[in-house]
């Protein structure tokens, strides 16, 4: 897989009263990704240059995406948490949480999947989220205590419902294959921001880690505000609080779905509660 990605990188399409910081650091994640792709073709973005903060290899995208954004935060003296360079604590009551380039393999091959995600928090807080289409500029934005300009499908059932899922993988075999039997439709976009921010638009009805543990707070933080705020929910399957930890090394298995109940119901048919009444 060589050649360089040549379609261009448009600006983000950011709504007006952004927090200033988070506004600057999605400009800058945008350029970055923009000259990454530039300067360098597929395998050279792909190669795994260090290792990040979650203990993953990082890849050179990452890096340099997450640098920008890095100096962002510095010139407005708050806080980071990121998934490749970690926790940045300045003294401030403020932190940007974010996911530089999340879908990573897809954006350094060239698949148009991948996103900015970044959420301010006060004091632990999330106050406010944006979710940043990387190859479209489309940005979702919301702020806690506002109505959201987004709904959610509204679908309460798994049975026929649209559902987005992380890959398959060996030892979740049985649980993934409990939610595709189940559901009208599967997809495996491999970006799982992107993924939640179209749960609360409405575009399909859920998303989920099928039993892998994968997701780390970053993936899932812009969620945690935008989802809930357009009707929808955002829960663990094993029912762990999510939570803005600085310790990446935490993971779980995130569901993002349209409504409480759908959620619930996707946790269960994962965990195989039904399977396990059946048969006792």
């Amino acid at each position: 897989m060589t050649g360089k990605i040549t379609w261009p990188v448009p600006a983000p399409q950011l709504p007006p009263a952004v927090h200033p910081a988070l506004a600057q650091a999605t400009e800058a994640a945008v350029a970055a990704f923009r000259t990454a792709r530039e300067r360098y073709d597929r395998a050279q973005l792909a190669e795994k240059v260090q290792m990040g903060a979650d203990g993953t290899p990082t890849m050179r995208l990452d890096i340099l995406v997450d640098t920008a954004i890095a100096e962002v935060v510095s010139a407005h003296r708050i806080n980071l948490l990121s998934e490749e360079l970690g926790s940045i604590d300045n003294g401030s009551a403020v932190t940007l949480v974010t996911d530089p380039v999340d879908g990573t393999a897809n954006a350094a091959a060239g698949v148009p999947l991948s996103a900015f995600a970044g959420v301010i928090a006060v004091d632990g807080v999330p106050v406010e989220a944006l979710t940043c289409w990387l190859d479209t500029g489309r940005c979702w934005h919301t702020v806690a205590g506002q109505p959201s300009p987004y709904r959610t499908s509204g679908r309460e059932h798994l049975d026929g419902a649209a559902v987005s899922l992380l890959r398959p993988q060996r030892h979740i075999a049985d649980a993934w294959w409990r939610v595709a039997e189940r559901a009208a439709r599967i997809r495996i976009l491999s970006t799982s921001c992107l993924e939640a921010a179209l749960v609360a638009e409405g575009s399909t009805d859920a998303f989920a880690d099928a039993g892998s543990d994968t997701h780390r707070i970053v993936d899932l933080a812009a969620a945690m505000l935008t989802v809930p705020a357009a009707g929808g929910a955002v829960i663990d399957v094993h029912g762990r609080p999510l939570e803005l930890d600085p310790d990446l090394s935490r993971r779980w298995s995130g569901v993002v779905a349209a409504t409480p109940r759908l959620a619930e119901e996707l946790a269960e048919a994962i965990r195989g509660d039904r399977l396990d009444l059946e048969e006792s």
